[in-house]
């Protein structure tokens, strides 16, 4: 099965021997007035700081559970929150963090799971607890929040100039489809991560409101205003290449004299012998000029111009 992507439109082809293939075309609504999509120069900033947080709070997670502990960033996307909250576990541990100046939150999503792991290291267990759905308790939750203080402190730093607001833990939520960190429409900078401690491996997300951090990055693509349009155009034209043309008075003649001209043949043209050339542009007459000379090569005398 391959699944080609052409300007918006996906087409699955599916094969079986012996029966002609099918194709099945989908086609997604595209908002030109809010793209989900990074350009490339952010897109590449915003992987970078990611992959710095990631180091960072590697690091950080080794120092707090006593075991050696890796974190990689794996991708990094925009999407709307209501596709964000959609993509995760129905059950799954999401720290809120608020973040100042705006009404939207930030938000840090990791298993249940993985979070009682790191607690049973930090109190001498080894770390293995299976899947579970339940809430912290009120020891658990303190213990999660000291570790997401310390993560969101590397997270500023790494971000550096992106992440103007100040940013802290807020609130905890169990259940994706009730956290309501943000409008189901608000976009989201969404990184994805790879945590592996010890032999356990989980993935947790972090997701930050775009409006926090695109302002900074500046337009991708910078556009002028409308009022100098015209002075623009005029700048561009002037260096613009161009034809120009020197030729005689133009002469109107039948089709059936085309066809026949032969070699010899006389055609009568409307231009006086002391009367100067044309000068064209693209066929647009632009004045007149008398034929001259520049050293060993032929030139002309602009003698009147057109309007």
């Amino acid at each position: 099965m391959r699944q080609p992507i052409v300007a918006g439109v996906t087409v699955q082809e599916q094969v079986v021997i012996g029966v002609p293939a099918k194709s099945v075309r989908s086609v997604d609504v595209y908002d030109f007035r809010r793209p989900t999509t990074l350009a490339r120069e952010h897109s590449r900033v915003l992987e970078l700081a990611f992959e710095t947080f990631a180091r960072q709070w590697g690091t950080q997670l080794t120092a707090k559970v006593r075991v050696v502990s890796q974190v990689t960033c794996e991708q990094v996307l925009m999407v709307t929150y209501d596709e964000y909250a959609s993509s995760l576990p129905s059950s799954t541990a999401m720290v809120l963090c608020r973040l100042e100046s705006f009404a939207a939150k930030a938000v840090l999503q990791l298993p249940i799971s993985t979070a009682l792991g790191w607690i049973s290291y930090m109190l001498g267990g080894h770390g293995g607890v299976p899947e579970t759905d339940r809430k912290f308790t009120h020891v658990e939750q303190a213990l999660v929040r000291r570790i997401m203080d310390d993560a969101l402190e590397d997270l500023r730093y790494s971000l550096g100039t992106l992440l103007v607001s100040p940013i802290k833990v807020d609130t905890f939520q169990y259940n994706s489809q009730f956290a309501q960190a943000a409008a189901t429409t608000d976009l989201m900078i969404v990184a994805t991560f790879e945590i592996r401690i010890g032999e356990w491996a989980s993935e947790a997300t972090v997701a930050i409101p775009a409006e926090a951090l695109l302002p900074q990055m500046g337009d991708s693509n910078p556009t002028a205003t409308a009022a100098g349009a015209r002075g623009l155009m005029e700048a561009q034209l002037s260096w613009a290449p161009v034809e120009l043309a020197l030729r005689l008075a133009t002469t109107t003649v039948k089709p059936n004299a085309v066809l026949n001209l032969a070699v010899g043949d006389v055609l009568s043209i409307p231009h006086s012998q002391h009367k100067p050339l044309e000068l064209a542009i693209d066929g647009q007459l632009m004045g007149h000029a008398a034929v001259g000379a520049n050293g060993a090569r032929l030139a002309c005398v602009v003698v009147s111009t057109e309007s």
